[in-house]
């Protein structure tokens, strides 16, 4: 089967073609240096070389709360303008299958909990990441819509906040869990006496390990043929205070941790009602938040000394 990885380079994607190749797969990897899905020429010639009979669209533009403040227009722009570019482009080229990944964000910002997926339309997103948010939703509609009028197998899934091994530490983009484990690990090497965080702490967030996501995506690409989005995650959460806490025991940071609210929290509270991934194609999560932790925190220290000494 000739596979199209978008984004297969990155976080999730190079975990899911080491998956692939483990399976059996040669997928192709869609670079960034090489095309640029935003444009529709770059597409064309990605797909007319490749002749894929299943695409993942894993590739977007993505950050924590302060990226996402710095760049609204860019994250609303690249992310729906790409996902529509692959889309248009799976429907020409025939694609037998194509999976495009939504975001936890595109949910109302007081949607109830657990988080279902008939409750995406019930409200805004949450307002410092709603523009990422709604254009992922929209690839919602396009799928839906490419279905009913050209017969499309599209399906689309909503992983949580992810993390793991080669996840992105960059202190201007990363998310929650790489930016905590950066700071705690450089402060407890560096022997500083105090580390400042974002907000107060009290929202909640859902986490899941990179390789169970991967382990959802290969389900769904096997077993799952649905115009319904799928909720992928473990259905549990943690404050971010907690989870500081945590990461500070397990890096051995025992300096005082600063809140600064003068920053944005984020949305509330988030936890996924799984039971759909469960039901439709089988998958549940198996990596526990302190082990997956212990797994990424050992990870970082291995492969970055030059960052943390």
């Amino acid at each position: 089967m000739r596979v199209l990885v978008t984004g297969g380079a990155g976080f999730l994607g190079s975990h899911l073609v080491e998956r692939l190749r483990a399976e059996g797969l040669d997928p192709f990897v869609a670079r960034r240096e090489n095309y640029d899905l935003t444009i529709a020429a770059d597409v064309d010639r990605l797909f007319d070389g490749v002749r894929p009979e299943l695409v993942f669209h894993l590739a977007a533009e993505v950050g924590g709360i302060g990226a996402n403040r710095a760049s609204p227009g860019r994250y609303w722009y690249a992310n729906l303008v790409m996902g529509a570019n692959v889309l248009e482009h799976a429907r020409l080229h025939g694609v037998a299958k194509t999976l495009l990944l939504g975001t936890i964000c595109a949910y109302p910002k007081f949607a109830p909990l657990p988080f279902r997926e008939d409750d995406l339309w019930n409200g805004y997103p949450e307002e410092t990441n709603a523009p990422y948010g709604v254009a992922k939703k929209a690839l919602l509609v396009g799928a839906q819509a490419y279905r009913e009028q050209y017969g499309m197998n599209a399906i689309y899934l909503l992983p949580v906040n992810l993390y793991g091994p080669n996840d992105n530490f960059d202190p201007d983009t990363s998310h929650v869990i790489p930016a905590l484990i950066r700071k705690m690990v450089e402060a407890e090497v560096c022997g500083e006496e105090e580390i400042v965080l974002w907000g107060d702490g009290s929202p909640t967030r859902e986490f899941l390990y990179v390789d169970d996501c991967v382990e959802a995506l290969w389900l769904a690409a096997e077993r799952y043929d649905g115009a319904e989005p799928v909720n992928v995650g473990t259905g549990e959460e943690i404050t971010i205070r907690e989870l500081a806490q945590v990461i500070a025991e397990l890096t051995g940071f025992h300096g005082e941790i600063v809140w600064d609210t003068s920053k944005p929290n984020g949305q509330p509270r988030r936890r996924l009602d799984v039971s759909r991934s469960d039901e439709l194609f089988g998958f549940t999560a198996r990596t526990g938040l302190r082990e997956g932790l212990e797994r990424t925190i050992a990870w970082y220290r291995a492969v970055a000394p030059s960052q943390i000494s």
